[in-house]
This record gives structure tokens, C-alpha cells and sequence, in this order.
């Protein structure tokens, strides 16, 4: 039996701020594993970078903004994508 990893993080630079942005899609993962994902990849980014998280609506959607800003991180944006099924949360390390 094979088990194949979907690829859930790669790097994007932005292109009207200069500052450097992650990507995560936790869509396929319920809780934990969308917070442990999540706080996984905002300990890899280095201090003024930020990580944008494609989250399901739901749990991890009440959850995961809230947890984020109670370990330290700067919660920048929660945005609702088209359909409303999915958001895009903009997290910083300051």
C-alpha cells in the first residue's frame, strides 16, 4: 500500500509589499491537526514574515485565529473565499 503526502506548504514572495509569505492549506485536516500544521509552520518562519493558511469553515475556522494570537503571533487578516467554504487566515511573526 502507498501512501502519498499531499504537498500543504510552499513559499510565495509578495509582490506590493516585499514581505515574505508562506502558504499552508489545512483544508483536507480536521483539529488538531489543523493547529498543529498551523503552529508547526509559524515556528519555521523567521521574525516579520507571515504565513497565509487556507482553512475549512467550522472548528478550525472558530479555533485556530484565536489559538495563533494566544501563542504570540500577530493575526493580520481573515478573509472569506468565494463560496464562503473556505477562508485564507494572514498570520505575522513579529
Amino acid at each position: 500500500m502507498q501512501y502519498h503526502r499531499k504537498k500543504v506548504y510552499e513559499d510565495k514572495v509578495s509582490q506590493s509589499s516585499g514581505t515574505e509569505q508562506h502558504f499552508l492549506d489545512i483544508t483536507a485536516y480536521v483539529c488538531p491537526m489543523t493547529f498543529v500544521r498551523a503552529r508547526l509552520a509559524m515556528e519555521r518562519l523567521g521574525a516579520g514574515q507571515e504565513l497565509v493558511i487556507r482553512l475549512s469553515s467550522g472548528e478550525p475556522l472558530e479555533n485556530l485565529p484565536r489559538s495563533l494570537a494566544e501563542l504570540g503571533y500577530r493575526v493580520v487578516s481573515l478573509l472569506a473565499q468565494e463560496g464562503g467554504s473556505a477562508h485564507l487566515l494572514r498570520v505575522a511573526k513579529d
